[in-house]
């Protein structure tokens, strides 16, 4: 005991404070948590959010490998689904990154590095998600024209956009716009200060709103539609009830999920100071990470041409060699 006592007085064994804590532990300030974390030397929130992104990181990297050593896989649906799960992978390796220096390596110029990370990665994946959002839109609205150059041309200026934006928010901390020179400017994600984390806040609530606007629409398309058939068969068949009743639920799912992850933590960033308990922060952020980790499920593992990308996978790697080898070519 005397001797734990010592090296937490020296400071030596010990790490430096979350990123996720706007000051150092106080006598002021501490919860039952931080007697915790002193105690056992790792927060436990801090392995619950590195667990997090190594669920996150395993998922979306076989969506990468499969949408990249997948051929068939080029359409424009499928390159933003890509999109998407580069940056929720890139976001549960940040996750893990944060923690691994976090304890072993910490500094200013890390924490900078590795928040800007994260702010990139996520930015990028909630982009992602309007993205396809719009693609589906524009999948109804112009359905004809859909399958054309001029579609893959849009999607190509949305990737852009996407993470061009995402980098250029990621790169902000670390080109100057942090608190590390004045504490009282720090916001409950240091180093990043109120302005900063107001302003990816803001766009949060920006891309939300779009997307509630969008999915609104496509509903009416889809209803439209539905009508239509009715109309030229002559009655509303229960099939067609059905599928128009599915379709109008995955949209709330999807909304669903993405308000019911982000939501606490956006809010949060506006109202929340640094003088208010970490665990608030970590609290909200927690359900934040969910997001990218249901994102390949809702958008691609449920995808009937992935399950069979997935399927072609996994028998080759589990099948016998004479009965790999008598699959010809075009099989594999």
């Amino acid at each position: 005991m005397n001797e734990s006592a010592a090296l937490n007085e020296s400071g030596v064994g010990s790490p430096q404070s979350s990123w996720l804590e706007a000051e150092a532990f106080d006598a002021n300030q501490t919860l039952a948590l931080s007697s915790a974390a002193l105690e056992y030397h790792v927060n436990p929130w801090d392995i619950m959010l590195c667990l997090s992104g190594t669920v996150i990181a395993c998922e979306n990297a076989i969506v990468v490998a499969i949408i990249f050593y997948t051929p068939t896989l080029r359409n424009p649906m499928f390159i933003l689904i890509g999109s998407l799960a580069t940056a929720d992978l890139l976001a549960g390796m940040g996750l893990i990154l944060n923690f691994a220096f976090q304890y072993l390596v910490s500094s200013e110029t890390i924490s900078l590095i590795t928040v800007g990370f994260l702010v990139a990665s996520f930015t990028a994946s909630i982009s992602s998600l309007l993205a396809i959002t719009v693609d589906r839109y524009l999948s109804l609205y112009n359905a004809l024209t859909y399958f054309s150059e001029k579609t893959l041309h849009y999607v190509h200026l949305m990737l852009v956009g996407t993470w061009g934006a995402s980098l250029g928010l990621g790169l902000l901390p670390i080109l100057g716009w942090n608190c590390l020179d004045d504490a009282s400017t720090c916001s409950i994600v240091r180093p990043l200060n109120r302005t900063n984390l107001t302003v990816l806040a803001t766009s949060f609530f920006v891309i939300f709103a779009l997307m509630l606007s969008l999915y609104f629409k496509i509903c009416k398309i889809v209803c439209h539609h539905a009508h239509q058939i009715a109309l030229q068969q002559h009655f509303f068949t229960t099939s067609h009830y059905m599928a128009t009743k599915k379709g109008v639920s995955t949209l709330a799912i999807i909304l669903g999920t993405f308000g019911a992850s982000w939501l606490p933590f956006a809010i949060y960033c506006l109202v929340g100071e640094r003088e208010y308990p970490s665990v608030y922060t970590y609290a909200t952020l927690l359900p934040a990470t969910y997001n990218s980790m249901i994102n390949p499920i809702i958008y691609a593992y449920r995808n009937t041409e992935i399950q069979r990308s997935i399927y072609m996978l996994f028998c080759g790697c589990f099948q016998t060699k004479g009965s790999y080898r008598s699959r010809s070519p075009s099989e594999v």
